[in-house]
């Protein structure tokens, strides 16, 4: 189970995790929105797991980027989100290895890009 605390602060919201870990969100400079979150999310999952499953094929990467960009369908809705990746290999193979599992990883490993496209419950408790 994954757990994340939010609170409201002085200077807009906090969201930290048990390992320590904080990340402040808002819409003033220097702040991430909780949109701009959820595109971290998916651009993390993704290439936090690409980038080992290609180095244990024998492929490192010269340079692996990515952008992650939304379009809306209403004020509260996502139409779709698209991952650009940003590579460079060093051969014709290790970018053939990657692609291969770039496509993998997000048809079958990656946890956000796959909770999104399946859609998931959220459900809302209210204490206090």
């Amino acid at each position: 189970m994954a757990f994340v605390h939010v609170e409201r602060t002085e200077d807009g919201f906090v969201a930290r995790n048990n390992r320590g870990a904080e990340i402040t969100m808002g819409t003033s400079e220097g702040q991430f929105s909780p949109l701009e979150l959820l595109l971290a999310a998916v651009g993390g999952c993704n290439i936090m797991t690409v980038e080992p499953l290609t180095a244990q094929r024998g492929h490192r990467l010269v340079r692996l980027a990515m952008d992650v960009t939304s379009e809306k369908a209403g004020p509260t809705q996502l139409e779709s989100v698209t991952v650009t990746y940003d590579v460079e290999a060093p051969s014709e193979e290790a970018r053939e290895v990657f692609e291969s599992v770039a496509q993998r990883v997000h048809e079958r490993h990656c946890i956000v890009s796959r909770s999104l496209e399946r859609g998931t419950e959220v459900r809302i408790i209210l204490n206090g």
